[in-house]
């Protein structure tokens, strides 16, 4: 009861409300609901804390900025989105603030095009080493035609290709990465596409934080080649997997491009099937399916593995 009462509190005042109904759109910082709201951030910070205290609303740290949106799970959560649905949304005080919010989202947009298109021509040099994007796309999705998932998550995220490929197929997805640049451009690519399950986060792939066995389905797409302990981030991601859960790890067989090692950073050129279910045996995870695609120089292969039961 208390709870209830405190979360109605919170959510009874206006600015509150109105900040309620913006996270409910996604992800936002501080400065930019300060923006919409046109109030200092301090005095947003404020009201954000009493909402994220009532359970209302999550936050989640991304280098220097703070994340706020409609809270998932806990005791609030569901009173949070039956305000939402009762908030009167053509009132003109929530319709402008609408009309700002798609303004910083424009703005996002922009600023993350500015970087990818910064470093795009880098990336498809690489890309046009090996399969094409459809050919990889229809076939990763046929490994789903008799699989039923509810949580993904999708480790070193990038851009969040693979959040945008997988969405439709899942009830939930978080995708995390290490670079903020790299999320921006994935945020403003997710908000464009409108998904409203895929949540994205500031993490590090060595330590996700995520409780154990959290997760029925793991992808790590093209990732594991920057590691320089492919073994630890395996382990971590079988970590939050849950018992019967698949992994699906993307990454290129072993070659001889030392250009990538030299201009793209890349730790570990390619790895082998020894290596991969190695890395698996020693996780917990069992290799049941790999499949090839030869590309112009490079080969790119998907190993999918299960969470053992009980390990």
């Amino acid at each position: 009861m208390n709870q209830f009462l405190t979360a109605l509190r919170a959510a009874g005042e206006s600015t509150r409300l109105r900040l309620l109904v913006l996270c409910a759109k996604g992800e936002l910082a501080v400065a930019e609901l300060a923006q919409v709201l046109g109030h200092s951030q301090p005095r947003i910070s404020r009201h954000l804390k009493l909402l994220v205290d009532a359970g209302l609303l999550s936050r989640s740290r991304e280098g220097a900025q703070v994340f706020y949106r409609l809270a998932e799970s806990g005791q609030s959560s569901e009173l949070g989105h039956i305000l939402i649905r009762l908030a009167p949304q053509q009132d003109p005080v929530l319709v402008r603030d609408q009309d700002r919010l798609q303004q910083i989202k424009a703005q996002r947009t922009e600023v993350a095009e500015r970087y990818f298109n910064a470093n795009a021509l880098q990336w498809e040099k690489i890309r046009e080493q090996y399969v094409s994007d459809e050919e990889f796309e229809r076939t990763f999705l046929s490994f789903f035609a008799k699989r039923g998932y509810k949580k993904l998550l999708d480790i070193g995220t990038g851009t969040g290709r693979m959040l945008k490929l997988l969405a439709s197929s899942v009830d939930k997805a978080l995708g995390i990465d290490k670079s903020t640049e790299m999320l921006a451009v994935a945020r403003a690519a997710l908000e464009l596409a409108e998904f409203g399950n895929i949540h994205l986060r500031h993490a590090d792939m060595y330590d996700i934080p995520v409780e154990n066995s959290y997760f029925d389905l793991v992808t790590i797409n093209l990732v594991l080649h920057y590691s320089d302990n492919p073994q630890a981030v395996i382990e971590e991601a079988a970590r939050v997997m849950a018992d019967g859960g698949i992994l699906y790890l993307i990454d290129f067989a072993p070659h001889s491009d030392e250009r990538l090692r030299e201009e793209h950073n890349h730790r570990r050129l390619g790895f082998s099937d020894t290596e991969i279910k190695k890395f698996f045996r020693h996780s917990g995870l069992t290799l049941e399916r790999r499949h090839a695609f030869e590309g112009n120089a490079l080969t790119l292969v998907i190993w999918q593995a299960i969470k053992s039961f009980g390990v």
